[in-house]
């Protein structure tokens, strides 16, 4: 499939005209640099974003401290995408000259998170209520927005034809992109992401389209992008349960492996982890609780028994002895 991007600027866009970008998605108390970083060293997403960042209207700060640190974390081994979620215009445009101060290009502006509320007003997904505040937040961040200026939404609020609308009001804001989840905010994560929708958006669009949501199969993900004009993938919990996927998709690696080999492969992620968790959340008790996370999303069926035992492990020593028994050990598999 020709992939022509449409009529963005593509001198903009955090990928080359022609490729077909397989990206890391945006998950909260999730992708910190650290699984980030091991993502790029490993897995290869050919770009990456940060978990939201909370924009703040009531300081001068704008962006929270911790969040910043988590920005310049960021190797440069491919595009980082900073993702923010806020409710005020200015609040975002003095947030996103902030993030390209510090030497990230690329800004992304959340429309899709549905629990997106702060005590200011509504934020994320609530925003797909508001079209007229939401035409505000777009053309401010456009004007602050030296890179690229995406926007992540959903396919509506409670109407799955909202998208129609909302591709006027992103078009006319200038937006180099658009990342859709085709369900809408109500549905939350229920039911399956419908992308024939995604489909449509991208037939119609004339900003390239991102499609997002539930994409943890790669033969069909891959057929999704070989079937439709969409633009490219963004895979989270798919990635999360499969790091292997990018690579899958691509071609680069089997789309099945045989269950012995995949223990081996899942073991082998978990505890390439844990050293840059460790160093990352300052000791062993914190990283443990977020690799703890993490396993939630490893949905392979023959390995539930293991992973819950390694989430019922309570210290650092007792964790990487469960993982060598039950990842390397188990079915007479050598540790390597």
């Amino acid at each position: 499939m020709s992939i022509d991007n449409n009529s963005a600027d593509n001198s903009l866009l955090p990928w080359t005209l022609g490729q077909r970008p397989l990206m890391l998605a945006p998950m909260q108390g999730l992708t910190n640099s650290a699984l980030r970083r091991l993502y790029l060293q490993e897995y290869q997403p050919d770009l990456v974003f940060t978990e939201f960042v909370r924009v703040q209207t009531r300081t001068r700060k704008r962006i929270a401290r911790g969040d910043l640190a988590d920005l310049q974390d960021h190797p440069a081994m491919a595009p980082l995408v900073v993702q923010l979620i806020g409710n005020d215009p200015t609040a975002l445009a003095d947030a996103a000259r902030l993030v390209q101060l510090g030497g990230c290009r690329h800004i992304n502006l959340n429309l899709g998170c549905p629990y997106g509320r702060m005590t200011t007003g509504a934020t994320g997904g609530e925003l797909l209520r508001q079209p007229q505040q939401l035409v505000l937040l777009l053309k401010a961040l456009r004007l602050a927005c030296h890179g690229s200026f995406s926007v992540k939404c959903r396919a509506g609020y409670n109407d799955l034809n909202q998208w129609q609308s909302l591709l006027e009001l992103f078009e006319d804001a200038g937006a180099d992109f658009i990342i859709l989840h085709p369900r809408t905010v109500e549905q939350r994560y229920s039911g399956e992401a419908d992308h024939r929708i995604s489909a449509a958006l991208a037939e119609k669009s004339q900003l390239p389209v991102i499609a997002n949501g539930d994409l943890d199969c790669p033969l069909k993900a891959r057929n999704l992008l070989d079937q439709t004009a969409i633009a490219g993938l963004m895979i989270g919990r798919g990635a999360l349960a499969d790091p292997w996927i990018f690579q899958r998709i691509r071609g680069d690696a089997p789309l099945l492996v045989d269950p012995a080999e995949r223990r081996q492969q899942i073991g082998q992620f978990i505890r390439d982890l844990w050293p840059p968790y460790v160093q990352k959340f300052c000791g062993e008790r914190q990283a443990l609780m977020k690799i703890k996370d993490v396993l939630n999303f490893i949905t392979a069926p023959d390995l539930q028994r293991e992973l819950g035992k390694l989430k019922r492990t309570g210290s650092g020593g007792a964790f990487l002895d469960r993982l060598h028994r039950d990842f390397f050990l188990a079915g007479s598999i050598s540790s390597p």
